[in-house]
């Protein structure tokens, strides 16, 4: 069981520890939702202007590589997103292989890389603004949890069981 750490004790983490600590365990969050969506659910989509839970799936992998393209400064925005792959698994497998490349590259990184920024859209449209690097990080887990909530009510409505996300669910209560 995870330990709560004491008021003093979060003070006392660095805003690098306290991302990286934050993205371990909202990772390990996400993966218990993908890896709860039904198998023959991959093109299900709740609206016709909705993505598939494949496309959505993606978002997760697109957004760890936007994690990496900023650590190692070449992040850089074309204005076209990538095809998804065919299917969930592969999309899965690819999530979890670059995970650990990205906690490496957040461990690694330079305090003055760190303290640098990058270039991303700002505000709707296709403004690009500079962003702190550490808010670009932050911002990109952000979007990661709103895109997990959106793919836990795709979970249920495709006949899935919803996991524990930061309580109890109908599906894994916790007592």
């Amino acid at each position: 069981m995870t330990s709560v750490a004491t008021p003093t004790a979060i003070l006392a983490i660095n805003p690098r520890q306290q991302f990286l600590d934050s993205f371990k365990r909202e990772h390990e969050t996400t993966m218990k939702v993908v890896r709860a969506l039904p198998p023959e659910s991959s093109e299900f989509k709740p609206h016709p202007r909705s993505n598939s839970t494949r496309q959505l799936a993606f978002t997760f992998l697109l957004e760890q590589k936007l994690l990496m393209a900023a650590l190692t400064d070449s992040l850089k925005m074309t204005g076209k997103f990538p095809e998804a792959p065919e299917s969930i698994k592969a999309i899965i497998e690819e999530f979890e292989t670059d995970y650990p490349k990205v906690c490496q590259l957040i461990e690694s990184v330079s305090d003055e890389s760190l303290a640098n920024t990058v270039q991303f859209p700002i505000g709707p449209g296709p403004q690009m603004g500079d962003w702190p690097k550490m808010e670009f990080l932050w911002f990109i887990l952000c979007d990661q949890i709103h895109h997990r909530g959106q793919l836990s009510v795709y979970v249920r409505m495709a006949g899935g069981k919803v996991p524990s996300i930061y309580g109890p669910s109908a599906d894994e209560p916790w007592f």
